[in-house]
């Protein structure tokens, strides 16, 4: 079952990504960096508790497209992978789309929303064992499992060089993330609530 949702996902993926290289080359491309620290909750269920608890790191690069630029608005698809760490939980190795829409201020700030969904393979973050036939314990982590996972975030951006040919922007963005099927037996749905600050760079 897991495989097939896995193999599902990945055609998604691949389909998404033929398409968004099938955009005209005269899409603005950029390259996007950024640390996070992340909480397990409900959605929209923590902020402050980001910075005031267990920080659980992670960091993000992106490679993304804007799509059809406008003076005050523009659409924007991402292609992004990380790697998170959730202590006693798992290693989080997230690779997904990312699709959203972004509302101009001025030339330097603007805020955003997008949406996304992709593969999240989960590695234990503590021993996982079973017992033998010859009644001993041994290590069965293994690899990991394979998850499915979507997105939701708010944020904003605030362009450093607005006159550059390539652009620096520094981004926040406050993330909801379900990763799925954590434990199906009583936790199918892993929520997250992620603070992410980084930087964007024009290719």
């Amino acid at each position: 079952m897991i495989k097939t949702s896995f193999m599902k996902h990945l055609i998604i993926l691949v389909s998404a990504l033929i398409i968004t290289r099938s955009v005209s080359a005269q899409s603005q491309k950029y390259f996007s960096a950024a640390f996070f620290t992340t909480q397990n909750a409900y959605p929209f269920g923590k902020f402050v508790g980001l910075f005031k608890e267990t920080i659980h790191p992670g960091i993000e690069i992106g490679y993304g497209k804007i799509l059809k630029p406008k003076e005050k608005h523009e659409w924007f698809g991402e292609v992004k992978m990380g790697y998170f760490y959730h202590r006693f939980v798992q290693h989080g190795l997230p690779l997904y789309l990312n699709f959203g829409y972004k509302y101009k201020f001025n030339s330097r700030l603007a805020a955003e929303t997008s949406i996304g969904a992709g593969y999240m393979h989960s590695i234990p973050a503590t021993a996982k064992l079973k017992l033998s036939e010859e009644g001993e314990y041994e290590n069965n982590k293994g690899i990991g499992r394979m998850q499915a996972m979507a997105t939701y975030g708010i944020g904003f951006s605030y362009v450093l060089n607005p006159a550059a040919a390539k652009t620096i922007r520094v981004f926040t963005s406050y993330q909801q993330r379900l990763q799925f099927p954590f434990v199906k037996s009583y936790v199918p749905l892993l929520p997250y609530n992620s603070f992410i600050i980084g930087l964007i760079k024009s290719k």
